[in-house]
């Protein structure tokens, strides 16, 4: 294989350049990771973004507090309320599991589509409460335990059928979702006006 002599007298002048006269070659990159801002007295670019932990609002972070402490208190007295017994089918948990996706598909449509932009709404009943209300730790210690007394068939029905169970149950939320946004829709351009909303909802 034939080497190109300019080639190879490019190579060696680029490796004998310092200075200046190098690093005006050299591109330059800019990392997304670390995102610079104006300069500071001493010299040192400031960071554009401040920490996650300073940009949490302490509102939003007791919201999803209130909301894990109610849902995991009706997950608890439903539990309580309406026990399943060894070896059978929890259905408890099966409704809970099943009720809490439509909740959260409905909700989801109402907060992004429908009302006005939220602050507390989603942290709250989504994130907190919804979050807190299902289970899928106590789903799998359900199935464990019909394994373990040799339920096979009822373990891959609690699995299998609170998968598509909860799938049907979320395309049901958001179906009624869009249904009630196109309502609204509809009587707004009758009304000619929108509908204002509480606090809650801001």
């Amino acid at each position: 294989m034939r080497t190109d002599p300019c080639s190879v007298r490019r190579l060696l002048m680029r490796a004998n350049e310092s200075g200046p006269e190098r690093e005006s070659r050299e591109p330059t990159y800019i990392s997304d990771a670390e995102p610079r801002g104006e300069p500071e007295p001493g010299g040192e670019p400031a960071p554009s973004r401040e920490p996650f932990r300073s940009r949490l609002r302490k509102g939003v972070l007791a919201a999803v507090a209130l909301g894990g402490v109610l849902g995991g208190s009706a997950r608890y007295v439903l539990g309580l309320a309406f026990p399943t017994p060894r070896g059978t089918f929890p259905l408890t948990t099966f409704a809970i599991n099943v009720s809490g996706a439509f909740l959260l598909a409905l909700l989801l449509v109402y907060v992004l589509e429908i009302w006005p932009p939220t602050r507390y709404v989603r942290p709250f009943a989504g994130v907190g409460f919804l979050g807190a209300f299902t289970t899928f730790s106590t789903w799998m210690v359900d199935t464990d335990h019909l394994l373990g007394h040799g339920h096979y068939a009822v373990a891959a029905f609690n699995v299998f059928g609170s998968l598509f169970a909860g799938l049907a149950a979320t395309v049901l939320g958001l179906a009624i979702g869009r249904m009630a946004l196109a309502r609204r829709v509809r009587l707004a351009a009758r009304q000619g006006r929108a509908r204002r909303y509480g606090w809650w909802v801001r």
